[in-house]
């Protein structure tokens, strides 16, 4: 009996999914974007006016790219191809080529219009695809539509891109999900709005939660809670009601795993944020990055490669031991691997963030990429060079060299820069944490090295 209900609810709904029947058709019912898609956004205006132009509309899965094209062409009055990045080759382009040369020569005679090529995960097409879409946009054959979820400044070729205007999506708004989970329920015609569904107090946040900015998202995990709400549902009983809870649908989605990639946009951005948070003391921001990274399976020695070059780069001997921790925690990566080295990863990073900061070891090399620049290298002092044979040593390699311990305090008066640039600071460590003393140290002793030369002691 429940076998056969679930076969009619199957006949009744279908095989299409939800989210590509709720695909907005027309820039009214498209959400969000309004800089962009908007009554007065620039590619609404540019489509109503015909003044279509090629593009690559950049963002996050689940925000309307696709969509979007369409709606484009459709509104401009243009005829619409689409090719997938993944699927496609140069022989897929070249056959969209011959057509839309077709549609706009006659008699050899340019006439008609354009061909929206519309591209998705342009990202994908290689050098040699990309460039086979060159000279049919820029002869007006082609007006190319990509979208991408990658930076297309590192994935589209610049000869290609120079010819296309970027425009970035954002994920959508919780709000804007809200509108479009009621018109999913309410749609009779493409939505569930034929089937008596209703949603619990919590399942609507709960589903908002979950699509954290994607419509997709968002219309999958209904369509999966609805789906399993129904399982026991006769539409045979009027008044049965498929009610849709937050505990079914946390049973039926799992957990969704938080939007990241470990070679793109989101890799870049969100190690940034977590070195950010790290530099800034802010040790919350830290471990939040740090474990949305995690989350998202990024490489765990690429995060503590990270923290080993910031306990040198941003902390230095304002707290010596952050670099020896930064290393340990990289061998506990090694050693024990994941989900333990999980431990070693968030000690390291909790610590990294709470200690003093100083960039004095970057500035110290930022000082001597200077000197190196202005053109000159003055010799090694003799009292500082090697003398290990006779010749070298009647040359005058070695003399006068001042033992430093066989001297007061261990402190010579005798300096370690070559000639013209006695007296040169390069190493200013700052006055916070360890880096105090090492400045405290470092005043007295070039006081010491001063008294010394002023009264001819060594």
């Amino acid at each position: 009996m429940l076998v056969a209900m679930q076969q009619d609810l199957g006949a009744l709904w279908g095989t299409v999914p939800l989210a590509e029947r709720m695909r907005p058709r027309s820039f009214e019912e498209f959400l969000g974007q309004e800089g962009l898609a908007g009554p007065e956004g620039v590619l609404r205006r540019a489509a109503d006016t015909g003044n279509l132009r090629s593009l690559v509309l950049w963002g996050p899965p689940g925000v309307g790219k696709t969509a979007l094209a369409r709606i484009l062409a459709r509104t401009a009055g243009l005829p619409f191809e689409s090719l997938s990045a993944v699927t496609s080759g140069v022989k897929d382009i070249r056959a969209v080529i011959d057509r839309a040369k077709e549609r706009t020569t006659f008699l050899g005679e340019r006439q008609g219009r354009a061909t929206v090529l519309f591209i998705d995960e342009i990202h994908r097409f290689n050098k040699a695809q990309q460039d086979a879409l060159l000279p049919f946009v820029e002869d007006g054959t082609l007006i190319l539509i990509g979208s991408t979820t990658e930076n297309p400044s590192f994935e589209v070729n610049s000869a290609l891109l120079s010819r296309l205007q970027v425009y970035t999506l954002e994920p959508l708004a919780a709000d804007v999900l809200g509108v479009l989970l009621e018109r999913a329920l309410g749609d009779a015609t493409r939505g569930l709005g034929r089937f008596p569904v209703a949603l619990d107090a919590d399942a609507r946040d709960f589903l908002i939660r979950f699509a954290d900015g994607d419509a997709r998202a968002l219309l999958n995990g209904l369509e999966a809670g609805f789906l399993s709400a129904a399982a026991g549902w006769d539409p045979g009983e009027a008044a049965a009601v498929i009610l849709v809870t937050a505990a079914g649908l946390a049973a039926a989605l799992q957990r969704r795993t938080p939007r990241h990639d470990k070679g793109g946009e989101a890799h870049y951005d969100t190690i940034s944020a977590f070195i950010k948070s790290l530099r800034a003391s802010d040790a919350d921001a830290a471990c939040y990055w740090l474990g949305r990274m995690l989350a998202g399976g990024e490489d765990p020695l690429f995060i503590v490669r990270r923290m080993v070059i910031f306990a040198s780069e941003d902390v230095g001997n304002a707290d010596p031991q952050a670099l020896g921790l930064a290393v340990a925690a990289q061998q506990a990566v090694h050693f024990v691997g994941l989900p333990e080295a999980t431990y070693a990863l968030y000690q390291a990073a909790s610590y990294l963030a709470t200690v003093p900061k100083s960039n004095a070891t970057v500035r110290a090399i930022a000082a001597v990429a200077r000197l190196l620049e202005a053109g000159t290298t003055p010799p090694v002092p003799l009292h500082l060079r090697n003398a290990p044979t006779t010749l070298m040593q009647k040359l005058g390699y070695g003399r006068d060299y001042i033992y430093p311990h066989d001297v007061p305090g261990h402190i010579s008066a005798q300096g370690g820069l070559p000639a013209g640039l006695e007296g040169e600071r390069i190493y200013r460590p700052s006055v916070y944490g360890f880096e105090r003393e090492i400045r405290k140290r470092m005043d007295y002793w070039e006081r010491l090295r001063k008294q010394a030369r002023e009264t001819g002691q060594p």
